[in-house]
């Protein structure tokens, strides 16, 4: 189903509550109603296909077994599912996802993770080296973002705790920010002011805080435009949000700039480095220079950077940093008269698995200053080349000015369609939306040798699959396309939703 261009402007230009009224309206109406089901069920089971292709056939469980499986069972089965799944990630095929993932490296942290399988920071008492290695993480990534741990005024000295990963981080930073407003400057219906490609965890926030976030259009580079961001700002605006990098298109956003105006109108700035502190830190080190984004800048407030992606940890950690106690107090959550006690978390969790505590201060530890710098310098040497193999492809387009997460659009061929052919050869890749196009976030596991070469000769040979053979209809092309053509966004959601329930039909 796809309205005509002109309507679709017309919806496009119309408030977003008035577009939802509209979308209520049409599809109760018979003709239209029947279209946009019948297209949705379409794609709803192509989705769920998609999953069920892909489900291990050994797990035929559809319920508890009435006697325990022998653990010598249940680890020969997951010993061969574990040997099929990771070759994928393993060899290089995958953008992102899996940071350093060399055996050696694995095996310490399973080694640490069993020492501290039963540990939770919630009981400090019991566990109190699990408290020291939280506390030492944050110091040393407060030390590496600009800050300094060990600051004369403590109320001013950068501080932090750690979360479950990115989102929690992002989550956790944009509820300091709301009650910060509302004890301190009287804000009680505050906003969020944030680029286009800022990470969805800044959606999941507003609508769980009840804040309204207000996305500002980037500019052709895909980089924060200065100038639509500082008009965006109003009186309720609680705080401003930069990416570095953003996910869909790997530039660091003007945060000098942004920061700088923050400060001057008296609000916070929060610098969204999940996927690219642990990067950008050590980056001027290993010879590739770097945007500054972190606390040495004076209006930068509070910084997120996930331990679990370039920090190299086990997936499970993220640092959420604040210039200052006084504004971390507004994360922590306290019960000061609950008949089981006393009760206080730093952020939503309550028990936390101090496993993955352990692993994320071995991993510090155990690298050091010198192996992220080396780790850096492997990760964007690898990305200038395959960068270039991309730029040296006529039919696509590098978006903007990255540095290892690479974005290309096109506009000769359908770029999902390459994305398809990708799949096919064994690649799994990032497809993006506004413009259409295809990224790969460069990982450890694609500076090792050959892999760089087998993406470039893989990717050629995709695009000319493309623009030589007829579209079959399958693959995400169709869905990504009905995504991008359907002008009601709720349709769009209600598809997601379906993805979603595929993955719990056991």
């Amino acid at each position: 189903m796809e309205l005509p261009k002109s309507a679709q402007t017309i919806l496009s230009r119309m408030p977003p509550g008035v577009a939802k009224q509209l979308e209520r309206v049409l599809v109760k109406l018979p003709v239209v109603g029947e279209l946009v089901r019948k297209e949705k069920r379409k794609v709803a089971e192509s989705l769920r296909e998609s999953v069920r292709k892909h489900r291990p056939t050994e797990l035929q469980f559809d319920a508890l077994p009435k006697a325990g499986l022998a653990q010598s069972e249940i680890l020969k089965t997951l010993t061969e599912l574990s040997a099929r799944e990771a070759p994928v990630w393993r060899d290089g095929r995958v953008s992102g996802g899996v940071y350093h993932g060399d055996a050696k490296h694995l095996d310490f942290l399973n080694q640490v993770y069993a020492l501290y399988s039963q540990a939770n920071p919630l009981h400090a008492d019991v566990w109190p080296s699990v408290a020291r290695f939280e506390a030492d993480i944050v110091a040393y990534t407060a030390k590496l973002m600009g800050g300094d741990a060990k600051a004369s005024d403590d109320d001013v000295a950068v501080c932090g705790t750690l979360s479950s990963g990115g989102t929690e981080s992002i989550m956790l930073a944009m509820k300091t920010y709301r009650d910060f407003g509302r004890a301190e400057r009287g804000i009680h219906h505050g906003n969020i002011v944030a680029p286009a490609s800022a990470h969805p965890a800044f959606d999941k926030a507003a609508h769980t805080l009840d804040v309204e976030l207000i996305r500002v259009p980037v500019g052709p580079d895909g980089r924060a435009d200065v100038e639509k961001m500082k008009a965006a700002v109003n009186g309720s605006t609680l705080v401003m949000v930069g990416s570095a990098p953003s996910f869909p298109h790997g530039v660091v956003d003007p945060i000098e700039e942004l920061s700088a105006f923050a400060k001057s109108r008296g609000i916070g700035f929060h610098t969204d480095g999940c996927l690219g502190g642990f990067i950008l830190a050590f980056a001027n080190d290993a010879g590739f220079p770097a945007p500054r984004f972190d606390f040495s800048l004076p209006g930068v407030t509070s910084m997120s950077a996930d331990t679990h992606k370039f920090g190299y940890a086990a997936k499970g950690t993220s640092v959420v940093l604040y210039r200052g106690r006084g504004l971390r107090k507004y994360q922590y959550f306290t019960t000061p008269d609950w008949s089981g006690g006393l009760y206080a978390t730093p952020g939503f969790a309550g028990s936390r698995p101090g496993a993955l505590i352990a692993s994320a201060w071995a991993t510090m530890m155990s690298l050091g200053r010198e192996g992220y710098v080396e780790n850096t310098k492997r990760v964007l040497e690898t990305a200038r080349i395959i960068r270039q193999s991309i730029a040296a492809i006529p039919e696509l387009q590098v978006i903007g000015d990255p540095l290892w997460v690479i974005a290309f659009k096109s506009d000769v061929v359908d770029v999902y369609r390459v994305l398809d052919e990708m799949t096919k050869r064994g690649w799994s890749l990032n497809g993006l939306q506004k413009p259409a196009a295809v990224h790969l976030c460069v990982t450890l596991r694609h500076a090792q040798p050959g892999v760089a070469k087998q993406f470039a000769d893989d990717l050629a040979a995709s695009v000319k699959a493309v623009r030589d053979i007829p579209p079959t209809g399958e693959g995400m092309a169709p869905v990504y396309g009905l995504a991008s053509s359907l002008p009601f966004k709720g349709l769009v959601g209600d598809l997601l939703c379906a993805y979603v329930d595929a993955l719990y039909d056991a």
